[in-house]
Formats: C-alpha cells, sequence, structure tokens
C-alpha cells in the first residue's frame, strides 16, 4: 500500500525538544494521517556513526544538512503528498503548528517512490503491513559519476538479493525521487540496531566478487549530507 515515501531530515534545538516531539508524535503525525491516501508514518532519532572515508557528499550550500531526526510518511501512491503538497499544507496548518514546525533547523524534503523492493528473512516480524521496522538505514544520494544502469543492476542483482538473505532485515527499499535533491535513496530496515550492527558492516566478505563490485561502486556516488543515516525509531514506540 505504500508505494511513497514522504521523507523530512531536520535538527532541534536543545531548548524545546522534547516540547516538538510530543506535538509532532501527538497532534502532528495523527492530523496527517487522516489525509486520503496517506497509509503509515514513523519518527526516528538518528544514531552518531563514525565516518566512512570512501562515501563523498554533496558541498552545494542549498543542501539542507539537518540530520538529528527523520520522520517519515507512507502514502498509497505519490500525488497524496500533492493534495496539497508539504509547502502548502503547512501554510495551512493554525499558528501554534507552525510555530513548532520553525523549530526544525535544516530542514531536507524528498518525495521517493519504489522502484523496487524485496524482504528480508526477518519479514515476518514486520509488526503490521505498512509499519517501518524498529531500525532503519536511509541513504539518499545522486549517481555521481556512475553509470545509472550499472547502479541499477548492482542494486537489483547484488545488494537487494544479498539482503534477502541477511539475518536481521525486514525489507529492503530501492528508491527515485519526484521531490528533492536527492534523485535516489534506499530504505533497509531491520528488527534492531543490535542486528544491523552484527550482520550488515561485514555481509560482503564471505562474497569477494561483490565485495570488489560494492568498492568500485560506492566511492563514485554523491550522498546528501550525513547519507547514510541509521536510526532508531521513536515513535511508534519500539515494542
Amino acid at each position: 500500500m505504500d508505494q511513497a515515501l514522504w521523507i523530512t531530515w531536520y535538527d532541534l534545538p536543545a531548548n524545546g525538544r522534547e516540547a516538538h516531539l510530543a506535538w509532532l508524535h501527538e497532534t502532528y503525525i495523527p492530523k496527517l494521517l487522516k489525509k486520503p491516501g496517506f497509509v503509515g508514518a514513523a519518527s526516528y532519532a538518528c544514531e552518531k556513526l563514525a565516518p566512512q572515508t570512501r562515501l563523498r557528499h554533496t558541498d552545494d550550500p542549498a543542501v539542507p544538512t539537518g540530520n538529528s531526526y527523520i520522520l517519515l510518511f507512507g502514502a498509497e501512491y505519490a500525488h497524496a503528498f500533492a493534495r496539497p503538497t508539504p509547502h502548502k499544507l503547512h501554510a495551512e496548518l493554525p499558528q501554534e503548528d507552525q510555530k513548532m514546525l520553525a523549530m526544525r533547523a535544516g530542514e531536507r524534503v524528498v518525495i521517493f517512490i519504489d522502484e523496487g523492493r524485496v524482504d528480508g528473512p526477518d519479514a515476518k516480524k514486520r509488526e503490521s503491513k505498512n509499519a517501518l521496522a524498529p531500525c532503519i538505514q536511509l541513504g539518499s544520494f545522486g549517481a555521481g559519476t556512475l553509470d545509472e544502469q550499472e547502479m541499477m543492476d548492482w542494486y537489483a542483482n547484488g545488494r537487494m538479493s544479498a539482503m534477502q538473505k541477511l539475518p536481521g532485515c525486514i525489507g529492503v527499499r530501492k528508491l527515485v525521487s519526484v521531490v528533492g535533491w536527492a534523485k535516489h535513496g534506499v530504505l533497509y530496515e531491520f528488527v534492531s540496531l543490535a542486528e544491523r550492527n552484527k550482520h550488515f558492516p561485514t555481509h560482503e566478505k564471505s562474497d569477494p566478487k561483490m565485495e570488489a563490485w560494492t568498492d568500485e561502486l560506492v566511492p563514485k556516488l554523491l550522498h546528501a549530507p550525513g547519507s547514510p543515516n541509521v536510526a532508531q525509531r521513536i515513535w511508534p514506540p519500539i515494542k
């Protein structure tokens, strides 16, 4: 049902952070989930990761740099997010809601649609049909110097196939954008941060051919600031 994702990355000031999150989870998200076509939402706090030297990130000052929190809305189709668009929707909100939204710093928005998706071996642990996992890894990027046909080949015939066998993986979605700087995205879902950290970083060590393909491809991509993000869900609460 959730063929489209509206994703927002942002930072919050220490003063007022808890009030903002309470408003987000108790007022803003429930209000938007009443809109036609919206089928789910999840709120995440990002983990601090060690820098990955092989990754390239854009230095375009027009690309916002918020990376502390991620908010995702799922919809049946992308145009559910056009009735109205996020900008118009926020402009129509009450003044108190707009004050809360104004607390966000470095806000970056992308609307993605599915290019492809696969289930992982722990897909049955998904809490409900449209629920997002307790832990995600979310990459957002442009092709950079990489041929996009090679990227499609790598995801379809390499990375996503490997994720179907990775312990702790609930599923993976390769995404392309209709709104926002990043043309491409990838959403990995895991049963927990511990399972992600245990299995994902070394999953290609047993396949030298795949590891070499990854090592050649990944440095050519151009990521959004902070991408990829690893984050744990803070709403709905993890069961």
